[in-house]
């Protein structure tokens, strides 16, 4: 269904231009990505990309909050689901292997590595705010099971969710390297091996 602007009629479907804007992201980061990239990409002229969704910081702000909810999410479904911090651990470093290296999809993580060579302070927060998030709600977790007793009283939690996060964002950089699923998949169990 075609949405409009201004009294015209859109001549293309706004979600499926996002999708392929994401996945250009994802493979090359916003520094490297030009508007001339994203124009031939998505088959639009520049007025239409303009118009659809602002500039380009702001495509890509857009680009990385939708990311994160339709190709990350593994990351917030293990955090709520899962009833104990080390459980929710095992489940990221299991399942973190295979989203990393999907079929038909760049490899690696935008959230990791879409800011990678930009100078732009808008960009930075936007991605760093998500990373920061998330070592939030996995530090809020590990302080809950040890008020709980599920983990030893003089765990540093936040030195924990913060190793959690950075052992993710490693493996999400390997899969970008070309390193193999069962790799990375033994790289994340010797990973979990290190909470208490």
């Amino acid at each position: 269904m075609a949405t409009t602007t201004r009294g015209r009629p859109r001549s293309f479907d706004r979600g499926a231009v996002l999708d392929k804007a994401i996945r250009l992201f994802w493979r090359n980061g916003y520094e490297a990505t030009s508007v001339r990239d994203l124009t031939e990409e998505l088959g639009i002229g520049a007025p239409s990309l303009y118009n659809a969704f602002g500039d380009k910081r702001r495509l890509f702000a857009e680009a990385v909050e939708v990311y994160d909810r339709e190709y990350g999410g593994f990351i917030e479904a293990a955090l709520t689901e899962e009833p104990t911090a080390k459980r929710a651990a095992a489940r990221l470093f299991a399942e973190a292997p295979a989203r990393y290296t999907r079929p038909g999809l760049p490899a690696g993580c935008l959230i990791v590595t879409g800011d990678i060579g930009t100078t732009d302070k808008e960009v930075l927060a936007s991605v760093r705010r998500i990373r920061q998030a998330k070592v939030a709600a996995l530090t809020d977790k590990i302080k809950a099971d040890i008020a709980a007793g599920e983990l030893p009283a003089d765990t540093d939690a936040q030195a924990l969710a913060r190793y959690t996060m950075s052992m993710l964002s490693g493996i999400a950089q390997a899969a970008r390297d070309g390193v193999p699923r069962d790799e990375l998949e033994r790289v994340a169990r010797i990973a979990l091996t290190a909470w208490p």
